[in-house]
Parts: C-alpha cells; sequence; structure tokens
C-alpha cells in the first residue's frame, strides 16, 4: 500500500526540497571552482585525480547529501540518483513517493565553468511528478521566490514553427546513428525550405543550455517556445505548473500525459479567434514531430 499524501504534506515536502537544493548549489560552486582551479593548474587537490574524477567526485558528494537529507527526514521514501542510477542501482517505480535527482545537471557546464548547471530534484508521487523545485503540482510555479510566478511575460500566438525559439540538445550518445539523426533533424528545423532545405522549418532560432531542468525552466518563463526534452521529473511538474503543454513521443496521444521521450511546448499561446491557445500548442507539437527524427537514448 502506498504511502498517503495530504496537501500540507506535499507543500512541506516543497520546502524541505528548497532547502536542501540550496545546500547543494553551495557543494557545486564549490566544485566548479576546484575543477577550474584544477584545470589551470593552481590546485591543492590530489595531482592524481584528473577533471573527470572531480566531477565524478563532487556529483556522488551532492547525491550523497541530498540521500541524508531524505533518509533523516523522509526514511519510508523511496530515491533514484542519476549517479547511483548509472553504476546500476534501479529502483523499481511504484506508487510510493520517490525522490527523483539529478545531482549537478549540465555537468559538461560545471565542469567548463559555464554558468548553466544546478541540482534536479523532484518528487514522484503514483508514479507521476507532484514537486519540481521550485513548483507544486496545483500550486504553480516560481523563480528564486512565491514572490515571481512564472510564466514571466503573457504569452502571444505562436503562428508556426518559424516563430520558435527551439531548446535542443546533442547529448552524450555520439554514436554514429544517433548524431546523424540528431543533425538531420536541426537541419530540418533550421534550415530555409526556398533555399533547398527538404522540409525545412525555418525555426526562428535554437538553444543549447545544457541542462535539462534549465531548458524546461526557461521554457516556463515564457523565454524559450519549445524543448525537446529527455529528463523528466522536476522540469516537467515546473512547465506544467506555468502552463506549459508536455507531450509524450511521437505516436503518444499529446494530451497533456508523458513517456519518457518528451517534447515540451511553449508554456502557453494565446487564443486567437481562429484558434484556441491549447489547439495552437499541440498544432505546434505535431509540426515539430513532422520535422524531426526519433531515436532511442541510453
Amino acid at each position: 500500500m502506498s504511502t498517503e499524501l495530504s496537501q500540507k504534506q506535499l507543500e512541506a515536502i516543497l520546502e524541505f526540497s528548497i532547502d536542501i537544493a540550496k545546500q547543494a548549489g553551495a557543494l557545486i560552486l564549490e566544485g566548479s571552482q576546484v575543477i577550474r582551479q584544477h584545470l589551470g593548474g593552481v590546485s591543492t587537490v590530489d595531482e592524481k585525480k584528473n577533471s573527470v574524477d572531480l566531477v565524478t567526485e563532487y556529483d556522488v558528494r551532492v547525491e550523497d547529501l541530498v540521500r541524508s537529507k531524505i533518509s533523516s527526514d523522509y526514511p519510508t521514501f523511496c530515491f533514484i540518483g542519476e549517479e547511483s542510477f548509472s553504476q546500476g542501482i534501479r529502483p523499481e517505480l511504484t506508487d510510493n513517493p520517490t525522490f527523483c535527482v539529478d545531482p549537478i545537471d549540465g555537468t559538461t557546464n560545471f565542469v567548463h565553468g559555464f554558468p548553466f548547471a544546478c541540482i534536479s530534484i523532484g518528487l514522484i508521487y503514483r508514479r507521476r511528478p507532484v514537486i519540481g523545485y521550485f513548483a507544486l503540482k496545483g500550486s504553480g510555479a516560481y523563480l528564486n521566490s512565491r514572490a515571481t510566478k512564472l510564466p514571466l511575460c503573457l504569452p502571444g500566438p505562436l503562428p508556426s514553427l518559424s516563430n520558435a525559439l527551439i531548446g535542443v540538445e546533442w547529448g552524450s550518445d555520439r554514436s554514429d546513428s544517433i548524431i546523424r539523426k540528431k543533425s538531420e533533424s536541426f537541419v530540418r528545423l533550421g534550415g530555409d525550405p526556398k533555399e533547398g532545405v527538404m522540409g525545412g522549418r525555418m525555426a526562428h532560432g535554437m538553444r543549447s543550455l545544457g541542462s535539462a531542468a534549465l531548458n524546461y525552466a526557461t521554457v516556463a518563463s515564457g523565454s524559450m517556445d519549445l524543448y525537446w526534452a529527455w529528463d523528466v521529473c522536476a522540469g516537467v511538474v515546473i512547465a506544467q505548473e506555468a502552463g506549459c503543454f508536455v507531450s509524450g513521443a511521437r505516436e503518444a496521444a499529446h494530451d497533456g500525459d508523458f513517456t519518457e521521450h518528451l517534447l515540451l511546448g511553449r508554456n502557453a499561446i494565446a487564443d486567437t479567434p481562429e484558434e484556441k491557445g491549447v489547439d495552437a500548442q499541440k498544432r505546434i507539437v505535431k509540426e515539430f514531430y513532422d520535422a524531426v527524427e526519433d531515436w532511442t537514448p541510453l
């Protein structure tokens, strides 16, 4: 039998998540400084360690910090961490409350000192994301504090992908078949059909922030229109609570539910006399999938 959680308990878990996210953030900043010093030859760390060792060390330290806090305050909750998951520790997802944590989302940025890395903390309850720092299902999504609610600006019409700013990522799997599918998809999204790009959508622009959670948050804020996503938990709640349309893979019903392959659609699209905003969101999702190729992530 799964644990029952009231709205008040969920609100307390959100505050708990905010607190440990701030503690983890301080550790991430410390690690970034250590790695940058190491790469620059000014470091007091063990000379046998390379930058990869240091990244793994801080990934593990952040995950261990979060896990220990959760074990102390919520000992009956399950835990899925990216670092432990990658080492083969893969607990079955059940209806029980489950924290889902990526200790350092944006690892490449973290190594290079590019200031777009964060911790991603989410709670899955009855197999659906309900909490993502900083959002609670049914209560809205916020930037830093409850004084600033997302989205940050009112939505306008989005006639087609040619008007859209789209978030995309190359990902870590650069094998031939995957990289070709992504490259060809990006060409079609950005290409000009009038200049010979077959199926080109001439998207207004494409951006790679290097962090799934921050891509979600940028769409939720209204600064980006779409994000072709794969990491799901915390970002989904932030996006949905900001009014985003979250859809599953190409073959999905596009009814707001989702699978492991996600396309995150604009936080909102204004109604027009010809079309409701939600219908425009679904139309843009279909147009996007008509332009890209799916692949199976590792």
